[in-house]
């Protein structure tokens, strides 16, 4: 399964046009896209206008769920963080580190666009998509 990290989505519903979120529209329809509360709580919050905001509702209300935190994810993240730390690595978000480890522990691979992944993806084995 493919995770469409928020920074794809953001991209996504603001019309800019990259190789990520062209992979995106391609995915859509075809593929199993997943998504989960951290993602979905990071795009829908900002939508300023409520049709636009029902309208994402119900595009990512038809993806492949699962909740994205919990305790095997969240220690397996203190740990991801806490390694990155010593190879002199700082992520800028927390709740990057928990998607990333998310996607580590689930065999998923990320579409994303923050630079921070790049950085899990060399440090924690976190895989592409």
């Amino acid at each position: 399964m493919i995770v469409v990290d928020s920074s794809v989505w953001i991209d996504y519903f603001n019309g800019r046009e990259c190789p990520e979120t062209d992979r995106l529209h391609d995915l859509l329809g075809r593929d199993v896209v997943l998504t989960g509360d951290l993602i979905l709580t990071e795009v829908l919050q900002g939508f300023r206008s409520d049709a636009d905001f029902r309208t994402a509702s119900q595009l990512l209300g038809q993806l492949a769920y699962s909740d994205l935190g919990g305790r095997e994810v969240a220690l397996a993240a203190a740990n991801h963080y806490r390694r990155l730390r010593r190879s002199g690595v700082t992520v800028r978000k927390t709740i990057d580190v928990v998607i990333a480890t998310f996607c580590v522990l689930g065999n998923h691979r990320l579409l994303y666009t923050d630079r921070d992944f790049d950085l899990m993806v060399e440090h924690v084995g976190l895989q592409s998509a």
